[in-house]
């Protein structure tokens, strides 16, 4: 069993000024990616290598009202900030099973889908944890299921350098990652946080966190 780091996920207030701010520190700007319909979210994409990318989400002005609470916070949230990270498992339903059989639930399992700003509907599976108002350390899971993955339309020459998860139980996390087989940073700290640099093409890095 393995699982890379499929994608960051970077909540903000308002889509735009995020995008302008990531360009403007490490010369690659994001691309819309497209609607979450029926989610009231947006988002925008940067690739971060082959198979990992940074999403932006925001909330969409162009949805109405979903009539639950956004994903990541998003409806309390006044300053841009890491949240959440989404893992890749090589076999995904058997990391499920795994997992689940080692105490680590990752809850249901639902499809996904995002229009694209080309018009093309992305489809997916996921873990429904990690979706909370707060941060989360442990991952939730995704499956491209052999179709598109955004890292291979989103804009190129960035690259993920360091990404950390930061928490006062650093042994149940680390566990949590072993069964995934995923190679991720944990590290002691006073309280839970994300921590990732983003190198530019010209070296300029970008630090965000929770």
């Amino acid at each position: 069993m393995s699982a890379t780091i499929d994608h960051l996920v970077y909540a903000c207030p308002e889509l735009e000024p995020a995008m302008e701010h990531i360009a403007g520190i490490i010369g690659v700007r994001p691309a819309y990616g497209g609607q979450h319909p029926g989610l009231g979210t947006h988002n925008a994409l940067l690739a971060l290598g082959p198979r990992t990318y940074l999403e932006i989400i925001a909330p969409d002005p162009d949805q109405p009202d979903p009539g639950e609470p956004l994903p990541f916070g998003l409806g309390q949230l006044t300053v841009p900030a890491l949240r959440s990270w989404a893992a890749a498992p090589d076999n995904f339903d058997e990391a499920i099973k795994e997992s689940a059989a080692a105490g680590f639930d990752y809850g249901t399992v639902t499809p996904g889908q995002r229009r694209t700003a080309e018009g093309r509907d992305l489809h997916w599976r996921m873990s429904s944890t990690s979706h909370g108002p707060g941060i989360t350390l442990a991952p939730f899971l995704i499956d491209w299921g052999g179709g598109p993955h955004p890292a291979d339309s989103a804009p190129a020459g960035a690259l993920l350098t360091e990404f950390r998860l930061l928490t006062p139980d650093t042994a149940h996390l680390a566990a949590q990652l072993a069964v995934l087989g995923a190679d991720v940073a944990v590290e002691e700290a006073g309280r839970p946080g994300l921590s990732a640099t983003i190198s530019g093409p010209a070296g300029a890095k970008l630090v965000l966190a929770s």
